[in-house]
Formats: C-alpha cells, structure tokens, sequence
C-alpha cells in the first residue's frame, strides 16, 4: 500500500500539532518544531532549562495532541531500573513468573528531572532509546512504534543528581532550551491561567499510525552533496578544535543529516540547504561535546564554541 503522507503535506501536519500545543504554551515557535522534528525522524529529546519555565507542561502538551499512549516518570534517586522496565512477578496460581511491564512501555514517554535518577536507573534507557527494545531477565520485548522518549532537567540545580553519562546524551536527538518568555508572552501567560491553572486536555491530531506514515518521507528530501559535505566539516571541526576534549560522533553527523531532512519538510521543502544546518547545529551538537579544562577556565562554554566554528567552516553558496 503506497504512503498516502507526501511531503507537501508535512507541514500542515506540523502546523496543526503546534497549533494544539500553542492552546497551552505561549510562543516557543522554535522548540516546538524543534520537538515535532525529533519525533518525525524517530529521535529523542532532552529538555534543559531552569525550573517553572514549562519543559514539563509542553512535554505533556505535545503527548496530548498526538494519539499515542503516554507515561510519565519522576525520577528520583530512589528509583530503580524496575521501575522503569518493569519486573518479573510469581504467579502462585500458574507457578510461573507474569512479566508487569513498566512505564517505559508506551509510545511517548516523560523522564522528569532525568538527572535526579542514578547512573543504574539512567542506565536501563540506553537500550530502549537505542534499540527501541529492553531486556529483562535475559528476555527481550520490542517496545510500541512510534518510541519518543522526552526527558527534562534542571542544569543549575546541582545537589542529588547525577550527570547524564556521554554515551546516553549522545542518544539524544536533540537538546532544547525553552528560555525565558518575552514580556507580551509572560503577560499572556498570566491571563491564559487565571481562571484555569490546570493544564487543558487536547484532543490528538494525528494518530500513531500517521506518524509512522510521515517518517517515510523524511529520508526523500533531498540533500545535495555540498550540503552533505558542509556537515561533514562541521562534525570533524569538533574533532580536530583545540578547545573541544570530545568531538561529535558519527551519530551526532547523521542526527544532523536527518534532522535537516524533517527541518527542510516542516518548512515546506523538498530540499536541504545549508541554512538549515547552521539553524539545526546549536541544538544537535552542544551536548554531545566536551570542552578541554582550558576552555572551561577561560569560561567558554559548548555552545559558544560551537557557534565559533560555524563562523570558521565555509558556508556552501549553492546547493
């Protein structure tokens, strides 16, 4: 049966999921689409900001309006791996062991406060978000389509938590700042709720089932081979830069080719251009790189010395 999503069609789609988050979130244009792209190329998304900004309203919001199933853990450092995966329970009528799945079996899942959870339990995410599967006891159960999982944390609070590992950030599609509201966008926000501060339930405007559809036509917006070179040179700048210790891995590379792909849909494209990388790059990279000490003590940060080096590498003219 041919896909019946095209990519002229994308956009509408697009339009129409940011709209119903829009119902709740005031403005955030960028992060929104910055989510909807990570979840029409099957990635995943962490959100790093202060608190009371909404990473954890517009994560639910986002949940609400596409029709797939939801859950949502708080992570403390009490949590254990079974909490998430779920356990192997004694049956005493059949004598056998019943397998209680955890809440990692939905489609879209909500880690709040990631970093508050141990390395053990940060560590039973990695195959999920990886392989879209988990292990329990030697078994292995594939976990539903589409998998999302949207994780939050606070970055300035740093008593009881625990830094996210290289390797788990690295299977982060993306990373999102929300950033503090515009004074017209916080005024909104205050007569938005004065009568509901209670967030509202939106109805889904897309099934599991659509998005499935539209990941299939991500991979046919083309990329040309300038295009394809130019993030070529900025993954290897992250390697061969004095003030980065860790360079992007070849993941990071094809999160920013396939991002660019959905990033060129959402706009109404059938193409790549080399806008679309250097608008893509300061949430793909940061992240997933690792400063040397002497950057650090000169107080440079991942995200300044990104924006370096997409001042250095030459931009293609045309695609």
């Amino acid at each position: 049966m041919p896909n019946s999503i095209k990519i002229e069609d994308v956009s509408k789609i697009a339009g129409n999921i940011r709209e119903s988050v829009q119902k709740v979130i005031v403005g955030k244009d960028e992060a929104i689409n910055l989510g909807l792209l990570a979840l029409f190329c099957g990635g995943h998304i962490l959100m790093e900001d202060v608190p009371g900004i909404g990473k954890t309203t517009m994560a639910k919001a986002l949940a609400q309006s596409l029709g797939c199933s939801f859950k949502r853990i708080q992570c403390t450092p009490d949590l254990m791996p079974s909490d998430v995966v779920g356990v192997n329970l004694y049956n005493q009528k059949t004598a056998e062991f019943d397998f209680s799945p955890g809440p990692i079996f939905s489609q879209v899942l909500l880690t709040d406060e990631i970093n508050r959870a141990t390395p053990r339990t940060q560590s039973a995410l990695l195959e999920a978000m990886q392989e879209q599967q988990v292990t329990v006891d030697g078994n292995t159960s594939k976990l539903s389509d589409p998998f999302l999982v949207m994780a939050t944390q606070n970055p300035v609070e740093m008593e009881g938590t625990f830094p996210l590992p290289e390797a788990q950030l690295d299977r982060f599609m993306l990373l999102l700042k929300l950033g503090y509201p515009t004074p017209e966008e916080e005024s909104d926000i205050f007569l938005r709720f004065e009568k509901k501060a209670i967030l509202p339930d939106l109805s889904p405007v897309i099934s599991a089932e659509e998005i499935i559809e539209l990941r299939k036509v991500i991979p046919t917006v083309r990329v040309e081979d300038k295009v394809r070179n130019y993030i070529v040179e900025i993954v290897g700048g992250t390697r061969d830069n004095p003030s980065i210790t860790l360079g992007a891995s070849p993941r990071a590379g094809l999160a920013l080719y396939k991002g660019a792909q959905a990033f060129a849909a959402i706009d109404g494209r059938d193409y790549v251009t080399p806008d679309d990388i250097k608008s893509l790059t300061p949430s793909v990279m940061p992240h997933r790189i690792i400063l040397s000490s002497t950057a650090r003590l000169q107080g440079n940060t991942t995200d300044q010395v990104i924006e370096e080096l997409l001042n250095k590498v030459p931009v293609p003219i045309s695609a």
